[in-house]
């Protein structure tokens, strides 16, 4: 995947875990439910791993597990192809 492709999953698949993370308040014993959390969860946690080891943290501010000093030498956005 490219790099656009990788943030655009990633921000369709946050969607999916918020949305079912709001469902899951009104509805804690949907078993269902919890297991597509469980799931989507799982599939975030992967592809931002992905996309950290390719292009850098996603998040600043030690909310990434990455290296502090990646961010000093990561392209610019307006770098970016």
């Amino acid at each position: 995947m490219t790099q656009n492709e990788l943030q655009m999953r990633i921000s369709e698949i946050q969607f999916v875990c918020i949305e079912l993370n709001l469902y899951l308040d009104t509805h804690p014993t949907d078993e269902a439910a919890r297991s597509d959390y469980y799931h989507y969860s799982l599939m975030l946690e992967q592809l931002i791993s992905e996309y950290e080891a390719n292009y850098g943290p996603l998040l600043g501010f030690g909310h990434s597990p990455t290296d502090v000093g990646c961010w000093v030498c990561s392209a610019w956005p307006w770098e970016k192809q």
